[in-house]
């Protein structure tokens, strides 16, 4: 897997990705959210690519404390193949080469696939509580 950054011309098929991969949601419009990932730390956002095809993502971001996250992929006929640890290692290498000293991720609860995914890379559950509180509604 070539590991790059996203390009606009790789909308729809990241879009495809996250609603393959059962990641999007409702509230969460997945055009908005890449063009508010391309708007911050755009070097960050990276796509997985096998054969001229998209088949991983991963969107990242520092804010100078923590490290986050969100929109890890693998089109589902490509898992567990050991891109999704590829794909985070390359995160991981990109933040930490901007001095980035944790990594964080939320994991939806339920979702017991990712937290094992997760856990056998090497990351642990934090005693904290996730709280949320959303200011820019996606529903029209």
């Amino acid at each position: 897997m070539l590991i790059r950054p996203y390009c606009p011309a790789d909308e729809a098929a990241v879009i495809d990705l996250w609603q393959r991969c059962e990641l999007t949601r409702p509230w969460n419009d997945p055009r908005k959210d890449i063009a508010r990932k391309l708007s911050v730390q755009p070097e960050l956002f990276f796509v997985g690519e096998a054969n001229g095809q998209i088949v991983a993502s991963a969107m990242a971001g520092f804010d100078g404390h923590r490290g986050w996250v969100n929109y890890l992929a693998v089109a589902p006929e490509c898992q567990g193949q050991g891109l999704g640890r590829q794909l985070m290692t390359h995160v991981e290498q990109a933040l930490r080469s901007i001095g980035c000293p944790k990594l964080n991720l939320q994991v939806r609860a339920g979702n017991v696939r990712a937290q094992s995914f997760y856990e056998a890379i090497g990351y642990g559950q934090d005693e904290v509580i996730s709280l949320g509180k959303r200011l820019i509604s996606d529903q029209h």
